[in-house]
């Protein structure tokens, strides 16, 4: 059993919900982002978004757009974080998943990355640009090589599309509670029931809900309707705080700790 099935399975035993962080890799620099990473396993992050920073992130919004500006300054390459999360594997099981845009998989080489991502434990792949019907000559060889590949779903999207999707996902689904970039704007609870029944009418994946969550009451208000909570901006805001400080690390982790225990059983 995969890594991120087996962890959605063992969490709706314990009528758990999952807690899914977001990373922007190199940011303050690899080694630190891996010092982060097992901080927050340890805290009780369920799932890790390493997001692969990219030139022109149009999905993102200035706190993660600003962070890839800095890893990428900080010489943050694919490979570089490929190697990076192969040496968290030494010291950690949680299910990481590659976030991102298509470019720098293309740059790489899309068999040479299927093979390197497997051989580093990458358990999933989120291609932001890339849509199902494009992503065919990708997911021939991460598909083989055991990755999942998660699909994202918006408020915009119909319930055909979401049907086309889900047929064809594995992992999970990411449900973007908003429209527009990251970190910009918050969600509305009513709007968030309303879509999970839509969804879960159509499929038996787990669902998260990301994009504007970043205070544990509204992980807490939101998380009974999903699956999981996704946190990224708050997170990436977090860090680039309190990088200078020789604590950063547990205080990111603490505000992990605070998410998790507001939606555990939620």
């Amino acid at each position: 059993m995969r890594r991120i099935e087996r962890k959605f399975r063992n969490l709706k035993k314990r009528e758990e919900k999952a807690l899914v962080a977001y990373l922007t890799a190199g940011d303050p620099d690899l080694e630190k982002t891996r010092e982060i990473i097992l901080g927050l396993d340890s805290a009780g992050v369920d799932i890790l978004e390493i997001g692969v920073p990219f030139s022109d992130p149009t999905a993102d919004g200035p706190i993660i757009q600003a962070a890839s500006r800095r890893a990428l300054e900080n010489g943050a390459t694919l490979s570089r974080i490929l190697d990076m999360a192969e040496s968290v594997r030494e010291s950690s099981d949680i299910p990481i998943v590659l976030f991102g845009y298509y470019n720098p998989i293309l740059n790489y080489g899309n068999e040479r990355f299927a093979k390197r991502a497997k051989a580093a434990g990458i358990d999933g792949i989120l291609v932001v640009d890339l849509p199902p019907e494009e992503s065919a000559e990708l997911r021939k060889y991460t598909d083989r090589s055991g990755i999942d590949f998660i699909s994202l779903i918006a408020p915009t999207t119909p319930s055909e599309r979401i049907e086309k999707i889900s047929k064809k996902a594995t992992g999970f689904l990411y449900y973007v509670s908003i429209t527009g970039v990251t970190g910009t704007a918050k969600p509305q609870v009513s709007d968030i029931e309303r879509e999970m029944q839509r969804i879960r009418g159509i499929t038996t994946l787990p669902v998260v809900v990301g994009f504007g969550i970043s205070t544990r009451e509204q992980a807490s208000e939101l998380a009974p309707y999903a699956d999981g909570i996704v946190i990224g901006s708050a997170f990436v805001r977090l860090i680039d705080e309190n990088s200078d400080k020789n604590n950063m690390v547990n205080i990111v982790s603490g505000y992990a700790k605070d998410i998790k225990e507001a939606i555990r059983n939620r």
